[in-house]
């Protein structure tokens, strides 16, 4: 697998947006969770999402599959409006792939059963079906493991599980939440140059929110961070740690990167 990456996508020949957010605000009863955010994902990017717990970052990501509704505003996927689209369409028309913090798998179902599994819903032709489940074995270095059952795959494996079973579907959007929580060091390394090969091999736009600072930061482009239902600011992973309302809001005076 290749080094985590030591360079950022400053610029994009084509900037496409992929995910657009537009004045968007959502509350749970009396309790405002995003207050008239704006943002957008570009084609090819790692995006990441920091902020405190309950800041919103999991919302965004049900707000992109459709899980539930803003209160007001606009998103946008591909730059087509999707506020009033349910969760299958948007899966289906924009190939959109999720990877939940926990769960994801059959747990009595052996790896490879999973795959299959996954397989017959999303891929039609037999033939495509069985090398695709086969490639993603083999990338995710996954031989060894195929027969065992999901429940008992070390922490690591279970993840590279659960992204491969997202990917079956070539998905042009992957939307990874809490990916590095409870992972050792050598799998969030592992986790983060997988993260790494999939956009230089594919091109696929990933967006990644966790609590693991600077594990994020060390394989994405941008990354915003939230506090109290704001955007407080949005760049590179060097420019946002010297950002003054970053500090103020997330990082603190210690915070070191790199």
């Amino acid at each position: 697998m290749a080094i985590i990456k030591k360079f950022r996508i400053k610029s994009f020949k084509n900037i496409n947006s992929v995910i657009e957010f537009e004045n968007i605000s959502l509350a749970y009863g009396n309790r405002l969770i995003l207050d008239n955010i704006n943002f957008k994902i570009n084609e090819g990017q790692i995006f990441g999402m920091l902020g405190p717990n309950g800041v919103g970052k999991s919302t965004i990501f049900n707000l992109i599959t459709g899980l539930v509704k803003p209160k007001n505003g606009k998103i946008k996927l591909q730059g087509e409006e999707v506020t009033e689209y349910p969760v299958y369409y948007r899966s289906k028309k924009f190939n959109v792939g999720y990877v939940p913090q926990y769960g994801g798998y059959f747990n009595d179902l052996t790896l490879y059963e999973n795959l299959k599994a996954i397989s017959e819903l999303v891929i039609q032709n037999k033939n495509a079906r069985n090398e695709k489940v086969s490639y993603l074995i083999s990338k995710f270095e996954l031989d060894n493991s195929k027969d065992i059952k999901a429940k008992f795959l070390s922490g690591g494996q279970k993840k590279k599980l659960v992204i491969a079973l997202s990917l079956l579907n070539d998905p042009k959007v992957l939307l990874l939440d809490e990916c590095f929580a409870a992972l050792d060091v050598l799998t969030i390394k592992m986790l983060q140059e997988t993260i790494v090969n999939l956009q230089q091999e594919t091109k696929i736009t990933i967006c990644i929110c966790d609590h693991q600072a600077r594990d994020l930061l060390a394989c994405v482009d941008v990354a915003m961070i939230l506090n109290n239902g704001k955007i407080i600011a949005l760049d590179t992973p060097s420019n946002l740690v010297k950002d003054i309302n970053a500090k103020n809001a997330y990082f603190g005076e210690s915070f070191k990167f790199n």
